[in-house]
């Protein structure tokens, strides 16, 4: 603990000055500004490059708004080349709403398994039910889209853009970025959330009155294969003209110290995430051709019916004596701010009475389940070790 001497010898950070402040202000409004003066010409190069360089993507060949849907409800935490198979999987067995909207539960999920997020496909199985019982009608606004389950801000705008032509903005992380890069805005956002909302207006200022759903794909396009957050490929970007922080590394005047510091990877600013580190230890037991599994209740708020190996405690069996056992697999995983490790011990069978949400399954089952996460590939690749 600091003295109180050397507290009163502390540098404290000194707050910037109004003068400062208004200037920065001025600052971000000017490139801005600049910004939309230019749009029409933006809107050019952009639609331009967007025309020449589109990834060739199922919804885009042969486009229909229920793969719109659908494809942006897989796309939302989950990168598009991890998508695709789940996507043309979806498709061949459930084509259009009412197929999904008649799928049981079980069915909807078990397609849906590997990409997690699960609450994901129960909305989308729940939308589709709503929009069978309004006779198949879909609405055409985002505002009406909103009112659908699992459909927010975001999804609203890119379904009714793409699918119907709505002039409506689409502003995720990708088109955070590249508007922070174009006007070299420095502000510190608490999450992305924030930051989303503070370039909405600017989103809708760039977006033309023609084909605004093209817009948004390029948009989004752009970010994805080019506004890269790490390493942009400035040089190959179409709309670099138009982008104050590209411009700021350009200018001879400034060193290269102050050039790093102004340069694209530094927009946006978002504030660092405190990351919280736990442990999971799991429990593996085989009894006669069947595996023990943990089945989630119906009603649970997360990963509802779903199976995974058991921990420790839903097992009846404490930490301290699992971890006796022998070491089946230490696995790691990120999960929003979590930092999980997780290890897999070989324990003996539970006697007795199974507790609440234990079953065992039998090996040859085990494909007919919805496994949460990972814990498909984790048992198959326990299994394949130890048989």
């Amino acid at each position: 603990m600091a003295t109180k001497s050397a507290k009163r010898h502390e540098k404290k950070t000194p707050l910037p000055s109004p003068a400062f402040l208004c200037l920065f202000v001025f600052f971000v409004a000017h490139h801005s500004d600049a910004l939309l003066a230019a749009k029409a010409g933006f809107q050019r190069a952009l639609r331009g490059w967007f025309r020449a360089h589109a990834r060739a993507l199922p919804w885009r060949e042969s486009p229909s708004p229920y793969k719109t849907v659908v494809s942006e409800f897989m796309l939302q935490q989950t990168q598009v080349k991890t998508a695709l198979p789940y996507l043309a999987r979806w498709l061949a067995e459930l084509p259009d709403f009412a197929a999904l909207a008649a799928a049981p539960e079980a069915r909807v999920l078990r397609l849906w398994e590997g990409l997690g997020y699960y609450s994901r496909a129960r909305n989308l199985h729940r939308l589709a039910k709503e929009i069978m019982a309004r006779g198949g009608v879909l609405p055409r606004t985002p505002e009406a889209w909103r009112e659908l389950p699992g459909v927010g801000p975001y999804t609203a705008a890119a379904v009714t853009s793409i699918a119907f032509g709505a002039r409506a903005a689409c502003v995720d992380g990708n088109v955070v970025r590249i508007l922070a890069r174009l006007t070299a805005d420095g502000t510190e956002f608490r999450d992305s959330a924030s930051a989303a909302k503070a370039f909405a207006p600017l989103a809708d200022a760039l977006l033309p009155a023609d084909n605004p759903g093209a817009h948004n794909e390029a948009m989004m396009e752009l970010g994805a294969t080019v506004c890269l957050k790490r390493s942009p490929l400035c040089l190959m970007c179409p709309v670099r003209l138009f982008c104050a922080a590209f411009r700021q590394v350009q200018e001879p005047e400034q060193g290269q110290e102050a050039a790093a510091r102004s340069g694209p990877e530094n927009f946006p600013r978002l504030a660092p995430k405190k990351t919280e580190h736990r442990a999971v230890v799991r429990v593996w037991c085989v009894r006669r051709g069947a595996l023990l599994l943990h089945r989630a209740s119906a009603d649970a708020k997360r990963l509802a019916g779903q199976h995974e190996l058991p921990t420790a405690a839903q097992a009846g069996l404490a930490d301290a004596a699992v971890v006796c056992g022998k070491l089946l697999a230490r696995r790691k995983r990120t999960i929003t701010r979590f930092a999980i490790t997780e290890t897999i011990f070989r324990a003996a069978p539970p006697r007795g009475k199974l507790s609440d949400g234990l079953v065992w399954v039998p090996l040859a089952k085990l494909d007919t389940l919805t496994l949460s996460g990972p814990h498909r590939r984790w048992v198959e690749e326990i299994l394949a070790a130890t048989t």
